[in-house]
């Protein structure tokens, strides 16, 4: 069994994405980290509908890192409610799911 999961998040800079996933990486609440090329997104905030370029990252990391990468995100992140969505790995390698574990320091 693993606890592997898979966080996502945007940003509005490469930059910034640089800056997110390597304290994460460097504070072992990640494994890994991608930072997605630009994409739009559109969304509805404080009754307008708003449309922003912005930067998705993968972070890969532990069931039991999520509440201290939720943390480490607020005090890193611009937005006043940034993305923070927690998805389950079903399955994966063996050797590349033990790696993202002994990364996170578990």
């Amino acid at each position: 069994m693993h606890d592997a999961v898979i966080v996502l998040t945007t940003v509005p800079s490469p930059e910034l994405g640089d800056a997110v996933g390597r304290a994460l990486v460097e504070e072992r609440l990640a494994a890994c980290v991608s930072v997605q090329p630009a994409m739009t997104s559109f969304y509805r905030w404080q009754g307008a509908v708003t449309r922003d370029t912005e930067h998705q990252l993968v972070i890969k990391t532990v069931l039991a890192r999520v509440e201290a990468v939720c943390a480490r995100l607020r005090d890193l992140h611009p937005y006043d409610l940034p993305e923070f969505l927690v998805v389950a790995v079903a399955t994966g390698d063996p050797g590349y799911l033990a790696w993202v574990t002994e990364s996170c320091g578990v």
